[in-house]
């Protein structure tokens, strides 16, 4: 038997069954029209984002990373409540545009941008995230192409990571950003060609639960920039401090205390060097915002044993929660907070692994896990579903497509 991994506050049983804001899986699926089905909470959505206000300095803003969910209702839902929007392609810019937001509190990351995302980005006056020498000449020439002062933030890799993330995006050789020691060269040199220079985006690493490790991380990027700001000789308008924080997917994860993240960043926003005393800061965030608002809910299909182990199967799968089923970086497989939606007050009474409909062995939403007794035509649910789940998943695999999603 394995452990699953913790479910998220918020999620309560009415007749037995798991309900969303009051309303209950069977009929959520009803709803949607057909199962499998990604379920998103607003409620869920808008008291996340007032807790992380609550919890952090006033002078931060908030911006949501649309890559962790872009689909449209959520997208207009996030318009609304956060400061900025951070993209990764032209295809989230004019998603982020439709839902509302203003080109203006837009960043635009990521490497191997093309000629043509850089001209729709620069001529809608979306401030632009360099990830090289190179992009920043062809950002150069097409603002003066098109008549048009592009507005540019140096991408920074530093030489620290986050300690303890998931997923490293700093230190050492990345494929993302600009070594830190030719950051002040390069900033010279935008301001000399007279773009608007607005100033860093610096990101070490995401899904970090440890706040020790983020707070460390946040006092070594606001050091960074107050040196490369003084060695280029010029103050940054914004940073971007990026995010880093996670959610508790695993058996043993708990959640970042971001009332011990939001005070420190304080102290240290009280104490800024002149570099930076008159910069706006920002936190970028996708997963901690929304990851823990979603569910995925799928029907079981038929029940079945082999070898004396317990299969239930479903009409979902990792063609829709990929990382559900381990293949989207985890090194050792680990299982998700799954229920069985139907009988969620229900006591465990046999183990159980819960598998997708695809003909590959890779196809498994958990493994060996305690449940209550699950009957063909029952309802499963794999929390942790709002972030990398419908949008990072192979959805055309074998023909299956996409699931339906909704936001109530």
């Amino acid at each position: 038997m394995k452990p699953l991994g913790p479910i998220p506050a918020g999620f309560a049983a009415i007749e037995g069954e798991l309900a969303v804001q009051g309303i209950k899986a069977s009929a959520l699926v009803e709803q949607a029209g057909d199962s499998p089905c990604f379920v998103y909470s607003s409620d869920m959505l808008r008291a996340r984002i007032a807790s992380l206000r609550a919890a952090m300095p006033d002078r931060l803003a908030i911006h949501y990373a649309m890559k962790a969910n872009p689909f449209a209702p959520v997208l207009g839902l996030m318009a609304s409540l956060v400061d900025g929007i951070d993209i990764a392609s032209a295809g989230e810019l004019a998603l982020a545009q439709a839902a509302g937001m203003d080109a203006t509190r837009i960043s635009f990351a990521g490497p191997g941008k093309r000629d043509r995302d850089l001209e729709a980005a620069i001529a809608a006056g979306v401030t632009l995230n360099l990830e090289s020498e190179g992009e920043c000449e062809r950002a150069l020439a097409i603002g003066q192409r098109i008549g048009v002062q592009p507005r540019l933030a140096v991408r920074v890799n530093p030489d620290f990571d986050l300690r303890g993330s998931g997923m490293r995006m700093g230190g050492g050789a990345k494929p993302f950003g600009i070594d830190q020691a030719r950051v002040p060269a390069l900033v010279k040199h935008i301001l000399a060609e007279g773009a608007h220079w607005r100033g860093f985006h610096i990101f070490a690493g995401s899904q970090a639960l440890d706040a020790d490790a983020i707070i460390e991380t946040q006092g070594k990027t606001l050091d960074l920039a107050a040196h490369l700001a003084e060695e280029a000789g010029a103050v940054p308008e914004h940073v971007n401090l990026g995010g880093g924080m996670g959610i508790p997917y695993f058996p043993g994860d708990t959640p970042v205390d971001i009332e011990k993240v939001g005070a420190a960043l304080g102290e240290r926003f009280e104490a800024l060097p002149d570099a930076l005393k008159s910069t706006h800061f920002a936190m970028e965030l996708g997963r901690w915002l929304v990851g823990e608002a979603g569910v995925y809910l799928t029907r079981i299909v038929d029940r079945k044993t082999s070898h004396g182990e317990l299969y239930l199967v479903t009409d979902g799968g990792l063609h829709h929660q990929l990382a559900a089923s381990g293949n989207f970086g985890t090194v050792v497989r680990r299982n998700y907070p799954v229920a069985i939606a139907s009988r969620f007050d229900a006591e465990p009474e046999e183990e159980a692994n819960v598998v997708g409909c695809l003909c590959t062995p890779l196809d498994r939403l958990a493994d060996k896990a305690y449940l209550p007794r699950a009957e063909v035509g029952d309802l499963v649910a794999v929390f942790c579903a709002g972030a990398y789940g419908a949008t990072a998943s192979p959805a055309d695999f074998l023909g299956h497509g996409k699931a339906v999603e909704i936001l109530v």
